[in-house]
């Protein structure tokens, strides 16, 4: 992998309309950060070499053959790819990004086990809660955030694959246009309204027509030359034409609108209530609706790419289609959900238990395209939060005024304006060269600027020097001062963690090694529990109750963790086991690596030489 930052450079967008926003700016390069291998899923011990055939081909022999995880920011994450050997070879995109909703998405997390040993605000059972992601967004910073999204995608896509964009109404329109911007209007295909399902909840309480479906746009890089495998469904029973005679051939062609529930449509798409694949994510889509697009824009061996992977749907299914499959996400919640979901998936299929899309037969599936997968981080540092959720935090506790009709900066703190440079990378040159860019755009300016961030380079520091140097009196303008939040005395108290600890017995009895978690703690959990409980301390009598799963590496090198056992179970109801027992390597001794994840999603890795 690189051990350097470098720049991509990107087509410019030549579609028209071309729509205008606050704050527009072409994406003309993007920097390149390294990416970190830290898992890796491989049960048959293929060594990430499936087949010595024409599918991998066109894969870059920097990575192992299997899917590819990547959590980071998806804007990073695309420029690593491209600069790694996958620009024009992804067949099929599927995205389903936030829709700009105004909805604040928070995901309720049940404590494991068949009782609860707190009851909370009324609930019960315990719970916790996590932040997935807020979809919240100021102004037009979501049409700049998709603009140049949309451009690196673009950029991935082979010449005759095709992308799918899965919105609502908030945005869909705005969505359009700029699709139409950046893939020229020629290539837009179809727009396809999916019929939502049953309403019930929140929705029922609209004032007008209660709104029950999405719109997905599908556009191709190409408008003449792209796949597609037009999906039929049967006749229904008794048809006939107008003239009485029965059809010949399959059936009646699919149309661009599909339902989720109507039982007497033939089309129908399975909702996840009914079978049984809903895992408690929000926005979760089902897997009858993602294998529609696969199986139409993609073929068996095919790259299909899904950059808001969130729970995972779009890798299951590409797994199960025997389709390459790569996904990312900003969130690591959504990372571990996917790894857990993918594991299952790939275990059934060793078996040869596997089922198809919502449980149908497996029989006339593809072969799997991998039996493996990685994990990679790009551009992860040791706190991972979300912009737009760091941003509540620091205005919250360092007293900053958020402006929401800025599109630049996040807020002003007494004069000065505040720019917050994102969570997952150090401030460099390069973050202060778009400020630089910034001000030279507003020539009126005369307000200092302070910068809020996790870490910074060195080389940083150089440049707000210079930069100030040419700004000395008592009249200068847009002088610059930075906050390092992991070294400031007044303001990093915010960000301080307790983690998660655990007590955990290793063994080795000749070949076989042993492992008993005897004890484990979640201050987060406890800190929530006790938040939502006031005076009445919470007690939970059963740490597994805290531990949504347990994995093994039983010859761990410190770097990529190898998962040899897994321990997920099936239902929120059962528990973790806690007991171990499993082959030991050949070599001694071996270091014997416990990854224990809690059920917000906190990891803590235990390590012991045997």
């Amino acid at each position: 992998m690189m051990t350097a930052r470098e720049q991509v450079h990107i087509t410019p967008a030549k579609g028209r309309p071309m729509l205008t926003w606050v704050g527009k700016r072409p994406l003309s390069h993007v920097t390149v950060f390294p990416a970190q291998h830290v898992e890796t899923f491989d049960p048959v011990e293929s060594g990430g070499e499936q087949a010595e055939n024409e599918t991998w081909e066109d894969w870059p022999e920097r990575y192992p053959q299997g899917g590819l995880l990547f959590h980071g920011d998806n804007k990073e994450v695309l420029a690593h790819m491209l600069a790694n050997g996958f620009r024009g070879k992804v067949k099929l995109i599927y995205i389903d990004p936030p829709f700009d909703s105004g909805a604040d998405y928070v995901r309720r997390v049940r404590l494991r086990g068949a009782t609860g040993t707190a009851q909370i605000d009324g609930e019960d059972y315990s719970l916790g809660e996590q932040i997935q992601y807020e979809d919240i967004w100021a102004n037009d910073n979501y049409l700049q955030f998709m603009y140049e999204r949309l451009l690196l995608l673009k950029e991935l896509l082979a010449e005759d694959g095709s992308i799918y964009v899965h919105m609502d109404s908030h945005r869909g329109h705005q969505i359009k246009l700029v699709l139409d911007e950046v893939f020229g209007p020629a290539s837009f295909q179809r727009e396809i309204i999916w019929r939502i399902g049953w309403v019930s909840g929140y929705k029922t309480a609209a004032l007008n027509w209660i709104r029950n479906h999405d719109t997905i746009f599908f556009y191709t890089k190409d408008p003449a030359r792209f796949t597609f495998n037009k999906i039929y469904i049967p006749y229904p029973e008794g048809y006939t034409r107008r003239d009485g005679s029965k059809p010949a051939g399959r059936g009646i062609p699919l149309e661009d609108t599909w339902n989720c529930s109507e039982a007497d449509r033939l089309d129908s798409i399975q909702i996840m209530s009914f079978s049984g694949e809903k895992i408690d994510f929000p926005t979760q889509k089902n897997e009858n609706l993602v294998a529609r697009i696969i199986s139409a824009s993609s073929n068996p061996g095919d790259i299909v790419l899904d950059c808001f992977i969130g729970s995972g749907t779009t890798a299951a299914v590409a797994q199960k289609l025997g389709r390459r499959w790569i996904g990312c996400d900003i969130n690591k919640g959504a990372i571990q959900t996917t790894s857990k979901r993918l594991q299952t998936v790939i275990k059934e299929q060793i078996a040869g238990d596997a089922s198809g899309i919502n449980g149908s037969s497996e029989n006339d599936a593809p072969q799997p395209a991998q039996l493996s997968f990685t994990v990679w981080k790009v551009n992860d540092y040791d706190l991972q939060i979300q912009h737009n959720e760091a941003i509540d935090l620091v205005c919250e506790h360092m007293g900053v005024q958020q402006v929401r009709t800025d599109s630049f900066f996040d807020g002003v703190m007494g004069r000065n304006l505040v720019k917050i440079i994102p969570f997952n990378h150090p401030l460099s040159p390069l973050d202060l060269e778009e400020i630089r860019r910034e001000l030279d755009a507003r020539p009126d300016e005369d307000r200092n600027i302070t910068v809020v961030c996790l870490g910074k380079e060195l080389a940083a520091d150089a440049w707000v020097e210079e930069w100030n140097r040419m700004r000395r009196g008592a009249n200068a303008a847009n002088r610059i001062d930075i906050i390092e939040l992991r070294t400031d005395p007044k303001y990093g108290k915010f960000i301080e963690h307790k983690p998660a600890s655990a007590k955990v017995k290793i063994a080795r009895n000749n070949d076989e090694l042993y492992v008993e978690i005897e004890d484990f703690v979640s201050p987060t959990i406890v800190e929530r529990l006790t938040r939502q409980a006031g005076i009445l301390r919470p007690q939970i009598e059963d740490w597994r109750s805290m531990v949504d799963c347990v994995m093994i590496d039983p010859a761990y090198n410190g770097e990529d963790f190898k998962i040899a056992l897994s321990d997920i179970p099936e239902r929120k109801e059962d528990l973790v086991k806690g007991r171990y027992i499993l082959p030991a390597p050949e070599h001694s001794p071996t270091i014997v690596a416990v990854k224990i994840i809690d059920m917000l999603g906190e990891e803590m890795l235990v390590t012991e030489e045997v």
